[in-house]
């Protein structure tokens, strides 16, 4: 069973058996086989799905369930050893892919439970070919360890260091002696590399491999003359680069084939060697996970388990691939391949966490910190059940256990992510893995918005001028690309972001300057009543309230009940980060004033405007500020509030016989809602959706 990761039993379980083991052919952390679902060909996983829902975390417990008793290797393709070549290493010898080969093999090769090493001749003689396409004014001890650090992959276990010590040397010499004119550069490394194979080896599989260029395009069933194409390709780029690549790659899954070949290596080596690709979407990843499926289905097989993740959900990298949730393969995949090479991968979302998932993190990450009853619940209301949210407000709360008491103080305390780095408030450190860093500060910006024109309004009052239409379609592209969730209503369609990008905008001014600017030209954005609820939804993060009491005490004799709470739920999601005054102004202080409005403690002091229905007045006033108070994501839920809630909508409900059940059902669901951590939907329609329309502005789609 998997050891730290909460909610990810279909893929870990043992008994009955999740993915990994039916996959792996191997029960994590143990030697131990289990049959395979797909035995003749593996299907190649890709997790998908925003920042923060585990991809990495999943990745990193599969490498430690098998690691030891099956060849296990992960790369991060983000790394800055994949992004460009060392300063000594031309450009023309090098690739992101390329790299990703060589210290996929180094991985792989390490023993595992019962068996040695496994070599990788195949692999290693076309990586020096590529190599030395580079070396035409290279010194020679640039040469040597380039060139011993490939040629170690060829090495077996017992002469490591020696053997390719001496290969390495005499690679070099012939190079070093054909760059000052005394023979071809490239053939003279690849004539020595072979002869080095067939010299050092008399086993027949490494013969074998020194060959098995031959049959490579146009070489005439010559090993070195198939050797000089590879290299010559490489150099060339583009499709003619991706050509001599995807050959890297087949070299590298024949030889891990054969390390599986022959009666002895069966006996001892169990399961199938896994590969983790993690941020498959930046290279070397889209062309290693493109040459492995384009060979699966051009017949040429392989016994690699690959497992990639990614932002986004990959569509349009692989548009025929089967698409499922993780509970969905929990048992069985019910996975059969195509004509089409992406028909081969599976993409696999990562759902959000549990209510339990939550409970039991915070349980273990505060075990000894008393928080309140309450905090699991409100924490997964707040992250939407995303992980790293999760850990991380936990982590807040068990360093911050005296000061921190809501989610709102969790986030703004501070947070030590280790030992030996300063604390930096909690908000900012979700931030850093949540939403790329170049675009931080528009997205804090925008995320005020509700669609592209709202969106542009912004970005003409607080942005660079360079910053323009073009500019926020770029950014909308960009939110869809990282796989964040499309919300009609919301610039920003995940609600957890969201909230922490609005927070940034709080606090990015001492005085709130840039909140106040904001929200001030939203409400002058939306000065028609058809879009009422949106101008008094920024005008209720301004502390004021006066208009969207009015409002909505008007229209509730006459609207629809659906429609009328669908515009209640949606006018107090305004964001409530600060402590208002009783003109509604922004103070230093820490108070929260919606309480005492919401039990009616301010009644007496409220003048009712004239010539209106008091009672109706100050029961819509109670009922905003309840509503607005419980669906807050930064405070813990009052459970005095929610019996307020309930006894106002339930009095509501006597006021219109025709929406009796909506509202009446209403004042059940939404207490029972808060109280649990959920978010209050329409009463027994449970769509989750915020209340906003498709975006009031842009209908026409242009900029």
């Amino acid at each position: 069973m998997h050891r730290r990761l909460h909610g990810r039993g279909a893929l870990f379980d043992v008994d009955p058996a999740g993915l990994a083991p039916r996959l792996v052919g191997l029960r994590p952390h143990q030697h131990r086989a289990h049959p395979y679902e797909h035995p003749d060909e593996p299907l190649f996983v890709v997790l998908t799905g925003a920042r923060g829902l585990g991809k990495s975390a999943v990745l990193a417990e599969l490498r430690d369930a098998y690691r030891g008793h099956t060849p296990v290797a992960l790369v991060d393709c983000a790394e800055e050893q994949f992004r460009a070549p060392p300063a000594d290493r031309p450009a023309a010898s090098w690739s992101p892919l390329g790299q990703a080969l060589l210290v996929l093999a180094e991985q792989l090769a390490a023993p595992v439970t019962g068996a040695g090493r496994i070599t990788f001749p195949r692999l290693m003689s076309g990586l020096v070919a590529v190599a030395a396409g580079g070396w035409g004014d290279a010194d020679s001890e640039r040469i040597r360890r380039e060139v011993e650090r490939i040629l170690l992959l060829n090495e077996s276990g017992s002469w490591i260091g020696s053997l390719a010590g001496r290969w390495a040397g005499k690679v070099a010499a012939k190079v070093v002696a054909a760059a000052t004119g005394t023979g071809p550069l490239v053939s003279g490394a690849i004539e020595a590399t072979l002869e080095s194979v067939a010299e050092g080896f008399t086993h027949r599989r490494h013969q074998k491999a020194s060959v098995w260029y031959r049959t490579y395009p146009n070489a005439g069933g010559n090993a070195q003359r198939g050797l000089i194409l590879l290299s010559q390709h490489f150099r060339d780029g583009g499709s003619s680069r991706e050509h001599a690549e995807r050959y890297l790659v087949r070299a590298l899954l024949a030889d891990l084939t054969e390390a599986y070949a022959g009666v002895l290596p069966r006996m001892q080596r169990l399961g199938r060697p896994l590969v983790l690709l993690d941020n498959a979407q930046a290279a070397p990843g889209p062309g290693l996970v493109a040459a492995v499926l384009r060979d699966r289905t051009e017949g040429v097989a392989d016994r690699v388990a690959f497992v990639a993740a990614r932002r986004g959900e990959g569509r349009a990298e692989l548009p025929g691939a089967v698409r499922r949730a993780l509970p969905e393969v929990a048992r069985r995949c019910d996975w059969v391949p195509e004509a089409t090479p992406s028909s081969r991968a599976l993409l696999l979302a990562l759902p959000p966490l549990s209510a339990d998932d939550a409970l039991h993190i915070v349980g273990a990450v505060c075990a000894d910190t008393a928080v309140p009853p309450h905090l699991s619940a409100a924490a997964h209301r707040l992250t939407g059940g995303n992980p790293l949210g999760i850990v991380l407000l936990a982590e807040s709360a068990a360093q911050n256990a005296a000061g921190a008491s809501t989610p709102a103080d969790l986030l703004t305390s501070g947070l030590r992510p280790a030992e030996d780095l300063p604390a930096v408030p909690a908000y900012e450190a979700l931030l850093a893995r949540l939403v790329p860093a170049e675009h931080l500060d528009a997205l804090t910006v925008l995320a005020a918005a509700h669609d592209h024109a709202s969106a542009c309004a912004l970005a003409a009052a607080l942005l660079p001028d360079t910053f323009g239409p073009a500019s926020v379609r770029e950014l909308q592209t960009l939110l869809a690309e990282e796989g964040l969730p499309d919300v009609p209503g919301r610039f920003v369609g995940d609600p957890f972001v969201r909230t922490l990008l609005l927070l940034r905008l709080h606090l990015r001014d001492a005085d709130h300057a840039s909140w106040r600017t904001a929200h001030e030209t939203l409400i002058a954005h939306y000065p028609d009543e058809g879009h009422a609820p949106y101008r008094l939804h920024h005008e209720l993060a301004l502390g004021d309230t006066e208009g969207a009491v009015a409002h909505l005490r008007d229209t509730f004799p006459t609207a629809e009940p659906r429609a009328w709470l669908r515009g209640l739920r949606f006018i107090a999601s305004a964001p409530y980060f600060h402590a208002h005054d009783a003109e509604g102004r922004d103070f230093t202080g820490r108070g929260d004033r919606r309480t005492a409005v919401a039990l009616g403690r301010t009644d007496a002091g409220h003048a009712v405007p004239p010539d209106t229905d008091g009672v109706l007045h100050l029961r819509i006033r109670r009922l905003l500020h309840a509503v607005w108070l419980l669906a807050d994501p930064l405070v813990l839920p009052d459970p005095q509030v929610c019996d307020r809630l309930r006894f106002e909508l339930e009095q509501l409900s006597n006021l219109r016989p025709a929406g009796n059940a909506l509202l009446w059902r209403a004042s059940r669901d939404w207490p029972a809602a808060a109280l649990s951590g959920r978010p209050m939907e329409d009463p027994g329609n449970g769509d989750g959706g915020d209340g906003g329309d498709g975006g009031p502005d842009d209908d026409s789609g242009e900029a």
